[in-house]
């Protein structure tokens, strides 16, 4: 019986392999996989290779790109403004990361708790609904939200006898604004893959942590976040690559001001390119925020080797 089993089985085998649908199958699979390839390679790979080429120039569109070897990585690691940029940046995406991935996995916690299936779905779309806006529009109306005269945040602030608030007009207070609403409109993903992750965990070790007495807190920090901590090292991979590329925000609420507070590597790096036409200069810095985000990014899965538990 086994033995005509095997036989049986290896016949059809042999029949899906031959049969036409399994090829059209594997062709389309092929064409899938083959567009994926070409769109990272037409707006990733590419432009990455040519930015890199042209860092060693000097070009200003108008005359011949003029080859200058290394000098716009020296120039960049003595100009003072981009520099700062960079810690600016840093800064800001520290603070992105650590907010989202806390409110991220707080907002899940909470609604995981949530018996019916309609409650979660309702703060699942409501919660990544900001995700869908435009980032440039949801700017331009924080712009005005937030605005030192006008806006409407002030307006009710003074309605409660609390003088107006300088959100964009401080340094402290504009960085501040920019990263809470970097946070809000992104916080939509971390929460969809933290409630997804938690939702994963293995019921019958919720079960025998709480038949030990273990009590929420406890189940939470000993157990559920061991449990999701590579969803939790994929959020911070991704938020904080994000967030290291922040530009809509601060130039359209603040223009990279006041000064210099809210001045990004990408402002930066689009106002020395773009606005001064030095798209040499500019790449240099292009390449050196790509240098920057692979190293943090490595040193994030270097701590994971100790911090993520894979089951």
């Amino acid at each position: 019986m086994a033995a005509v089993t095997a036989e049986v089985r290896e016949a059809v085998v042999k029949k899906r392999r031959g049969h036409p649908s399994s090829h059209g199958e594997a062709r389309f699979g092929f064409a899938m996989i083959g567009l994926s390839v070409l769109f990272v390679a037409v707006f990733t790979a590419i432009p990455i290779v040519a930015s890199l080429g042209l860092s060693f120039f000097s070009w200003d569109v108008i005359s011949t790109p003029e080859y200058v070897g290394l000098e716009n990585y020296r120039r960049l690691f003595t100009d003072g403004p981009v520099l700062k940029s960079f810690g600016v940046t840093l800064g800001m995406a520290l603070a992105i990361v650590v907010l989202q991935l806390t409110i991220g996995l707080g907002l899940a916690v909470l609604v995981n708790q949530r018996k019916l299936v309609w409650v979660r779905t309702l703060f699942r779309t409501a919660f990544y609904l900001p995700l869908l806006a435009s980032t440039a529009a949801v700017s331009i109306f924080m712009g005005y939200l937030f605005d030192y005269k006008f806006g409407v945040v002030n307006y009710y602030l003074g309605l409660l006898g609390i003088p107006n608030v300088p959100w964009l007009t401080s340094g402290f207070g504009a960085a501040a604004t920019i990263v809470l609403i970097a946070v809000w409109q992104q916080i939509g993903f971390t929460f969809v893959l933290f409630v997804a992750s938690l939702m994963s965990v293995p019921t019958d070790v919720l079960e025998a942590a709480q038949i030990d007495g273990a009590g929420a807190m406890r189940t939470l920090f000993r157990i559920k976040i061991p449990l999701i901590s590579p969803t939790i090292l994929f959020a911070a991979v991704v938020a904080l690559i994000n967030a290291m590329q922040l530009f809509d925000q601060p130039y359209i609420m603040t223009k990279g001001g006041p000064g210099s507070a809210t001045t990004t590597v990408t402002i930066s790096m689009y106002q020395k390119g773009f606005q001064n036409l030095q798209f040499g200069y500019g790449s240099a810095i292009a390449i050196v925020l790509l240098a920057a985000i692979l190293v943090i990014t490595g040193l994030q899965f270097l701590a994971a080797r100790k911090l993520v538990f894979y089951q």
